[in-house]
């Protein structure tokens, strides 16, 4: 069904999850198209996905899958650097990123979720999308980043991310530097916030009293043969650990209380659980959270039907096989988590919204090769516990404090494949009192 020149390229771009259902369904747990000139691989189901997964860095390259990347993060960050320079890189982000860094976040959450809470009021209607994207890259800057993109460049900030982020599509793949308005935008983005970067890092080395963030972190860090990060670096760093803290999170938010309010049995369970853990004013904290485990197979639920990427890719550099098949070097090889995620034999009635599916009799996440909402291997999502972290402290406030109810009616709550990270569709309305 490929055509000349295009190959698959136009029904992918369309809607890149029903394409890639589609060929799965149809040819099997590896298949190969093309997209434009680029033969793909695509891997899904369990045993295939652990190929992807746990193939080294030498046969599979993520370098090369995105360079799509590239103009948002920079020339030689994360994934345009060699191997172990891009190790060392991601070695310096971590801190910012594992649990141990959520006792320090809690208390930043809750007062973004506070703030929000005062311009909502008693009642009200609200796109929750719009809302849940405003929230999350307030609570990610603010967590992440420090007091200077949170509360003196609050809007720029929202406005160069935004634009950041909208680089990110499926033409991108194949042709990241195209002369399009979206891709202007996004390198004009990236331009002002190097210089944002720049101003800041000279404003903190004037004080004697340095801020306690990722930021100054960054600042402070050095590569093995001891050199400093440049202030390009440190710019395209700080835009790596935001998309790991945040385009993961904000549809994933909606999605919960959408798919709560879809399904009330669960609402009522999970607000029992926050209230009897928690009661009128308890405080949210990173111990309090530690045990909250309907609200936690809610959010894995939600993961599962809405994963936030569609599509991950690497490119083979050494031959690979599967099976009776041989993969060539310079084929694209992509895992589709949510196809995955659907299929019966991995995930019993998988089109069924049942986070029970996670209670420890049944421990349908276990298999990690088959539930992958953040990857997997050594290159699983960085931001995944952050991202938890984040949803389930925003909705233990949240649910403590208002009702919710749909504005219209359940089906038409719908996800959007036609963008590359998925969110659900919109105008997303709901009401609170």
């Amino acid at each position: 069904g490929g055509l000349p020149l295009l190959g698959h390229m136009l029904p992918f771009a369309r809607n890149p999850f029903q394409f890639m259902k589609k060929v799965s369904d149809s040819v099997g747990e590896i298949a190969q198209f093309k997209i434009f000139n680029q033969r793909m691989v695509l891997l899904t189901g369990d045993e295939a996905s652990t190929l992807f997964y746990r193939s080294s860095d030498e046969q599979l390259d993520q370098s090369a899958a995105y360079k799509l990347m590239t103009p948002i993060f920079g020339e030689g960050i994360i994934f345009d650097a060699p191997i172990e320079r891009k190790n060392e890189q991601l070695k310096m982000l971590m801190p910012a990123l594992r649990m141990e860094a959520m006792r320090h976040h809690s208390d930043k959450i809750v007062q973004e979720v506070a703030d929000m809470m005062k311009e909502w009021g008693d009642s009200g209607e609200v796109d929750l999308v719009a809302a849940m994207k405003q929230l999350t890259i307030n609570t990610a800057s603010h967590c992440l980043l420090g007091r200077e993109f949170r509360y003196e460049l609050t809007h720029e900030f929202a406005e160069i991310y935004h634009d950041l982020e909208r680089g990110v599509n499926a033409l991108a793949y194949s042709f990241p530097n195209l002369p399009i308005p979206a891709f202007r935008k996004r390198d004009r983005a990236r331009e002002r916030l190097h210089q944002l970067v720049g101003e800041i890092v000279k404003k903190r080395e004037a004080q004697a009293e340095k801020p306690n963030d990722m930021f100054q972190m960054l600042i402070d860090s050095r590569y093995d043969d001891g050199s400093k990060l440049t202030t390009n670096e440190i710019t395209g760093m700080l835009v790596g650990a935001i998309f790991a803290g945040h385009h993961t999170s904000s549809g994933t938010a909606a999605w919960v209380l959408l798919e709560l309010l879809k399904h009330p049995h669960h609402l009522r369970a999970v607000r029992e659980e926050v209230d009897d853990l928690l009661g009128a004013e308890g405080a949210v904290t990173f111990q309090s959270l530690r045990e909250v485990p309907k609200l936690e197979n809610v959010l894995k639920e939600v993961l599962r039907l809405h994963p936030p990427l569609i599509v991950l890719m690497r490119q083979v550099a050494e031959p690979l096989t599967f099976k009776n098949y041989r993969i060539n070097v310079g084929d694209m090889v992509w895992a589709a988590p949510p196809v995955t995620h659907r299929m019966s034999h991995l995930f019993p009635n998988p089109e069924v919204f049942d986070p029970d599916r996670y209670n420890a009799e049944r421990a349908e996440d276990k298999n990690l090769m088959a539930y992958q909402p953040f990857g997997g291997g050594k290159h699983k999502c960085s931001g995944n516990a952050f991202a938890m972290f984040q949803i389930k402290a925003i909705f233990s406030v949240l649910l403590r404090q208002y009702d919710f109810e749909l504005v219209n009616p359940p089906a038409d709550y719908v996800d959007d494949y036609g963008e590359m990270i998925v969110q659900p569709k919109l105008s997303c309305l709901v009401l609170y009192k």
